[in-house]
């Protein structure tokens, strides 16, 4: 499952989440500092975990 890097601006903490494509397009985001639902999401880079090595 992808992580997403949020901003809160309430409380401005960053924080991240893990959660499935599904739960980020349907579901309310709140911010686990101060519960707060006024949070922005901010670019991340991205990357993969696979279990192969490559040459």
């Amino acid at each position: 499952m992808p992580y997403y890097d949020y901003y809160c601006k309430s409380c401005q903490k960053p924080f991240s989440k893990v959660l499935s494509i599904d739960q980020h397009e349907k579901d309310r985001v709140r911010c686990p500092h101060c519960n707060g639902s006024d949070v922005e999401q901010r670019y991340s880079t991205f990357y993969a975990v696979t279990s192969k090595k490559s040459a």
